[in-house]
């Protein structure tokens, strides 16, 4: 199953409030909104795509537990981008500093953009997509992304101002310098 996209614009032009309230009377359902007012319901993934998820998001958390200058998120993790977006990419970590200046409320949205965003391709997903999602994470101040494809053995890095890197069958991924020290294994993750 494909994700749906609605087109609700101008008929109904949900307020951040309504779209919060919308996603929280919702919450089996996966919702993201485009800068556009367009409104997208994913459809939850496989098992396979479950677990690589799992994984993925446990050595990001366990990285940023032992480093200490940042948090984490997973794909449940809603952030309202200074386009106007709300996106909800499957891990991510913004340094812990962004967040203290802000002192968003914890129940809320996110306001900001992630500095560490990663998209991983599940099976339901269009490759375009999320290309189209991962340049509106750059375009909105992303330092560092990952879009894992596992089904064409591929990682695509995206990087401010640079052209997209794409590595064929890597082992492992590192976090430069937006997460020093950070290496992803992929083991389980992209094969």
């Amino acid at each position: 199953m494909e994700a749906l996209t609605l087109n609700l614009h101008p008929t109904i032009e949900l307020t951040d409030e309504q779209f919060f309230q919308l996603c929280q009377n919702n919450r089996d359902l996966r919702l993201e909104r485009t800068a556009m007012g367009e409104l997208i319901i994913m459809p939850p993934t496989g098992w396979k795509s479950g677990n690589r998820n799992s994984k993925l998001t446990q050595r990001l958390g366990n990285w940023t537990d032992a480093d200490g200058t940042g948090i984490a998120f997973d794909s449940s993790t809603g952030f309202k981008l200074p386009n106007g977006a709300n996106r909800s990419p499957d891990a991510s970590w913004v340094k812990k500093e962004r967040i203290e200046t802000l002192n968003p409320n914890p129940d809320r949205f996110l306001p900001l953009t992630p500095d560490f965003a990663v998209e991983l391709r599940s099976t339901s997903d269009k490759l375009d997509t999320l290309r189209q999602k991962m340049q509106e994470y750059i375009s909105c101040g992303m330092r560092l992304g990952w879009l894992i494809d596992p089904q064409n053995q591929r990682v695509e890095i995206y990087r401010p101002g640079q052209d997209v890197e794409i590595l064929e069958s890597p082992t492992s991924l590192s976090g430069e310098d937006v997460l020093p020290g950070f290496v992803l294994d992929l083991q389980g993750i992209l094969n």
